[in-house]
């Protein structure tokens, strides 16, 4: 493994640590640009209008390709498919939502593409599981078709918080999901359960509002200690931490001095196996 990738179990590379793209409005293709400069190799965004700009992120691509020389093939894009329920109804919707579901599907998918600029995505999540799991293996079906016709190299699945309901679609997909991106929070137990399964099953998780929902830890007196330490961060501590413990967090800053703090923590040694298990306690490991 190196320092900055892990490989999943479809055989890519995914960068240990991935910018995230919501909420950013018409600022997404300047801080994209911005966080592929320091260093960022993984972008997370969504063909939902209501929280993401894909086409925007897609406008940051083409500029790093032109303007900066770096290559689309160098980058890790990971986007999501969105039902309607996700979406917001009064913008224009990237799907007819009168189309069945596979169709729906299917064109966002072909929007993905358009908004992007590319002829493929790295890793294709459904936003959040559907009202049954029929469904949902309705839409992860058409998921596993585009990988077959290699227009995806790895599927995943979002908002799963449910131990059942992961281990119900890992068991039915021909594509096993390689990822579950999952707000990791105390009301959740931390997701305890779910992180157990993945790591038995080789399945990234990939951790999002990680340090919005977490203040008590990151105010912890053994974060701030080891952060002292290090000369560093509660924040990289946090990270430094979990990428020790095989996730692989998503980070949304828009501030460049903290881009640079994140990405730095992923050349920093491990923590200490002390520290490590202290700190799993906070997150009930």
């Amino acid at each position: 493994m190196s320092a900055t990738t892990v490989t999943t179990n479809a055989g890519i590379q995914m960068p240990r640590l991935i910018y995230g793209t919501a909420w950013k409005k018409e600022a997404t293709t300047q801080l994209v640009i911005k966080a592929i400069l320091n260093g960022f190799r993984g972008i997370d965004t969504a063909c939902q209008p209501k929280h993401y700009s894909e086409d925007l992120v897609g406008q940051a691509l083409v500029e790093l390709e032109t303007k900066h020389n770096i290559s689309r093939k160098d980058l890790f894009i990971q986007t999501k498919f969105t039902a309607i329920r996700g979406q917001d109804t009064s913008k224009p919707l990237p799907y007819d939502p009168n189309a069945s579901l596979p169709e729906q599907v299917r064109q966002s998918f072909t929007r993905s593409l358009k908004n992007l600029h590319t002829d493929y995505i790295d890793s294709l999540v459904l936003h959040s599981p559907l009202q049954s799991h029929d469904l949902t293996m309705e839409v992860y079906r058409e998921f596993e078709k585009f990988v077959d016709d290699g227009r995806v190299k790895q599927l995943g699945i979002s908002n799963l918080y449910d131990l059942n309901g992961l281990k119900k679609l890992y068991e039915d997909a021909r594509h096993k999901p390689s990822v579950i991106q999952n707000r990791l929070y105390a009301e959740t137990n931390f997701d305890s359960d779910i992180r157990k399964f993945c790591q038995e099953k080789n399945i990234f998780y990939q951790s999002f509002w990680t340090l919005t929902a977490n203040p008590t830890i990151l105010n912890h007196p053994l974060v701030k200690q080891l952060a002292q330490e290090r000369h560093g961060t509660s924040a990289q501590i946090f990270f430094r931490f979990l990428i020790d413990i095989g996730l692989t967090p998503l980070t949304g800053t828009t501030d460049e001095k903290h881009m640079k703090e994140d990405l730095q923590v992923l050349q920093w040694p491990s923590l200490d196996n002390d520290s490590i298990a202290k700190l799993k306690k906070l997150i009930h490991d």
